[in-house]
């Protein structure tokens, strides 16, 4: 059953996110040696690129077919990957020009789930999947339950040769994120 509402747009009534601290501990750590699946069938160990690299992590990728989990829009933060990944999508090339070697999408969403979203929103970078939280715990990255699933709050790490330099928790509105890592950047 399509959805009613407009995956592609963020709610005017979205509840903010605050500051809980949960990721204050993250800049200047390295990052795990973990072997992540990606949507162009490989795995990727982000602690082994060289050069800055983006990741941006989020919840859940919606799709057009499907019923948002419960209480999807109550939930702060929660609501905004599309939009996200689509601004990513969008500034990919600005990203590139000012030295982003390696730009990434995460979520505890399978490959394949991820691989259709990454199509159907012609993203010109890789999703990778931590389907079984291996990286967050590894990073002891904030995390919330709903439907039975545990995600991943939405955090963006700008990581130079495997440390992180840069996180940006919390991140919203999601459809800025791109924007102000852009910011950064510059």
């Amino acid at each position: 059953m399509p959805r009613a509402d407009n995956i592609f747009e963020l709610p005017a009534d979205l509840p903010v996110p605050r500051d809980d601290g949960a990721c204050d501990h993250l800049s200047g750590l390295r990052l795990p040696a973990l072997a992540l699946p990606s949507t162009r069938d490989r795995d990727i160990d982000l602690s082994q690129l060289h050069g800055t690299t983006v990741v941006y992590i989020y919840p859940r990728t919606g799709r057009p077919d499907q019923a948002l989990p419960a209480g999807w829009n109550a939930i702060p933060g929660a609501r905004g990957c599309t939009p996200q990944s689509c601004a990513y999508r969008d500034h990919f090339m600005e990203l590139r020009a000012l030295g982003v070697a390696n730009l990434f999408g995460l979520s505890t969403q399978d490959s394949n789930y991820q691989r259709e979203a990454a199509e159907r929103l012609h993203l010109p970078f890789e999703l990778l999947s931590d389907e079984h939280l291996d990286f967050a715990d590894a990073l002891r990255l904030p995390t919330f339950e709903v439907d039975g699933m545990t995600l991943i709050r939405r955090i963006t790490l700008i990581v130079c040769d495997g440390m992180i330099v840069k996180n940006f928790y919390p991140v919203f509105p999601p459809d800025k994120d791109a924007a102000a890592v852009l910011d950064w950047l510059s």
